[in-house]
C-alpha cells in the first residue's frame, strides 16, 4: 500500500472504533485519582484490566509504600505496556507517556466531576483533558497501527504513570531510575494544536515563619508571625514584579513568575499567631539556573525577615525565625537535537488532519517530559486537547474535552508512529 493509503486506513479504523475509545476514556475518568491524597493504585488496576480487554498486557510497577508515603501520597502503581515488532533490538523504541493523577475537583462544577458525561460533543470530568484523554489517544493509536500497518521493526511502550502533580519523581522518574525503560524517543500527553518542545521549570518551597503566641488582649507579649509573613509576602511580590523584565527567547514562554499558593497559620481569633506556613511556586524559564533562582529566593526571604526584626526591635528569643524546605525542583525542558523526527511527523500529520500545521513552541507549564530529557531521551508534548489550558478548564471546574480533538489527535499519533517506526 502507498503511504497515503495507509494513512487513510488508519483514519478509517479510528473512526470505526471511536465509540469504543470514548467508552474507554469514560471508564478512566469515572475512577477518581485525586492527588492529594494520591491513592492512585486502584486506577492503575482498573486501567490494566481495560487494556487486557484489548489484548494489551500491562506490567504493574508498584512503588514501595514507604517511598510513596514519605513523598506525601498514598499509593502509586505505574504501568508499562510493551509492544515489540520484528527482531529484538531492531528499530527505535518510542514511549508514549500520560499521567493519571490529577488535582482534586474543587468547587463550582455543573456536572459530576467523575460522571464522564457527554454534552454537545464534549466529555466532562476531572482529568478528561489532562491527561486521561491521552491514555485513550495513545492506546487506540497503537491499536490502529497494529490492525492496519503493523510495524516490522522497533517497539512502542505505553507509560501510564501517577505522579505528575507531585513532580514525576515517582512516576517516569522512578521507572527511569530503576532502569525499567530506556526508549529512544518519547511523546507525552499534551494538546492537539501545538507541538511543545520546551517548557518552564518549577521550584516549590515551604516557608515556615516562627513568631511567639500570645493572648490577643496583651499582644505586646508575643511576636505576630502573620505580620512577619505579610512582610515576607510583600518582598516576594516585589520580586515577582521584577520578573516581568526578564524574557525568554523560547516562543510560547514569556517571563518567570512566582505564586504564593497556600497560607496556613494561627490557632484562634483571640490568639496572636505563633506560626504561619507559606507555600511558594516559582516558575523558571529555560534560560534560568535553578540553583541561582533558589539561592536568590532564600536571600530575599532572609533579608525580609531581618528587616522585620530590625523594624520592630526583635532580637534573641523574640526574633522571628524562618525555616525553608524545598518541596519540588523540576528543571526546565530544553529541546534535544534528536527530537526533530518527532516534530516533523506530528507537524506533517497535524496539518493533514486538522488543516493547519501545529507550531513547535514552548509552554509555561512543567511536565514529566523533562525527566526523559534529563536521561538523554528526546521528547515532545502532543496529544488530545484544545488550544489552551484555559479552554480545557484543567484544574478548574467543568474540565472538558472536545471529542473531535480526541478523534483527530488519535489519527495524528497513529500516522506519526507509522512514520517513526517505518
Amino acid at each position: 500500500m502507498s503511504q497515503e493509503t495507509i494513512y487513510k486506513a488508519l483514519d478509517t479504523w479510528i473512526d470505526a472504533h471511536f465509540d469504543a475509545e470514548v467508552r474507554f476514556l469514560q471508564a478512566l475518568v469515572q475512577v477518581p485519582t485525586d492527588t492529594p491524597p494520591g491513592n492512585n493504585a486502584p486506577h492503575a488496576e482498573r486501567t490494566a484490566t481495560l487494556l487486557q480487554d484489548f489484548g494489551m498486557q500491562a506490567e504493574k510497577h508498584a512503588v514501595p509504600t514507604p517511598e510513596v508515603q514519605a513523598y506525601g501520597m498514598e499509593s502509586i502503581t505505574n504501568l508499562i505496556v510493551r509492544r515489540p515488532y520484528g527482531p529484538a533490538g531492531s528499530g527505535r523504541t518510542i514511549a508514549l507517556n500520560a499521567h493519571g493523577d490529577v488535582v482534586p475537583p474543587g468547587e463550582g462544577w455543573s456536572r459530576d466531576p467523575y460522571g464522564a458525561e457527554i454534552a454537545e460533543g464534549k466529555l466532562y470530568g476531572r482529568a478528561s483533558a489532562v491527561s486521561k484523554s491521552d491514555f485513550a489517544s495513545f492506546t487506540f493509536a497503537v491499536q490502529a497501527l497494529e490492525a492496519v500497518a503493523r510495524p516490522q521493526q522497533g517497539a512502542i511502550e505505553l507509560h501510564f504513570t501517577y505522579d505528575e502533580e507531585f513532580g514525576g519523581e515517582l512516576g517516569p522518574g522512578w521507572l527511569l531510575k530503576n532502569q525499567l525503560t530506556k526508549p529512544d524517543l518519547m511523546i507525552a500527553a499534551g494538546f492537539s494544536y501545538e507541538v511543545v518542545t520546551a517548557h518552564n521549570g518549577c521550584l516549590q518551597m515551604e516557608v515556615t515563619v516562627h513568631g511567639k503566641m500570645a493572648h490577643a488582649a496583651v499582644p505586646h507579649t508575643g511576636v505576630d508571625a502573620l505580620q512577619a509573613a505579610t512582610a515576607l509576602m510583600n518582598a516576594l511580590y516585589a520580586e515577582n514584579a521584577k520578573y516581568r523584565k526578564i524574557t525568554s527567547a523560547v516562543p510560547g514562554i514569556t517571563h518567570p513568575y512566582l505564586n504564593i499558593g497556600r497560607i496556613e497559620g494561627g490557632t484562634n481569633t483571640n490568639v496572636v499567631p505563633g506560626k504561619v506556613l507559606l507555600k511558594l511556586d516559582r516558575r523558571m524559564i529555560p534560560e534560568e539556573d535553578p540553583v541561582a533562582v533558589e539561592a536568590s529566593l532564600r536571600a530575599v526571604i532572609a533579608q525580609a525577615a531581618a528587616d522585620f526584626n530590625q523594624l520592630h526591635g526583635y532580637a534573641g528569643e523574640d526574633a522571628v525565625r524562618i525555616d525553608i524546605r524545598r518541596i519540588l525542583l523540576a528543571r526546565a525542558m530544553t529541546p534535544l537535537a534528536g527530537n526533530q523526527p518527532l516534530v516533523d511527523a506530528i507537524q506533517q500529520h497535524g496539518e493533514a488532519v486538522f488543516g493547519a500545521k501545529p507550531p513547535a513552541v514552548g509552554t509555561p507549564l512543567y511536565t514529566d517530559v523533562r525527566l526523559y530529557v534529563e536521561h538523554g531521551i528526546p521528547g515532545v508534548i502532543y496529544g488530545a486537547g484544545p488550544r489552551t489550558v484555559l479552554e480545557s478548564h484543567a484544574k478548574r471546574a467543568d474540565e472538558r474535552l472536545d471529542l473531535e480533538d480526541l478523534r483527530r489527535a488519535t489519527k495524528v499519533i497513529a500516522r506519526s508512529l507509522h512514520d517513526l517506526l517505518g
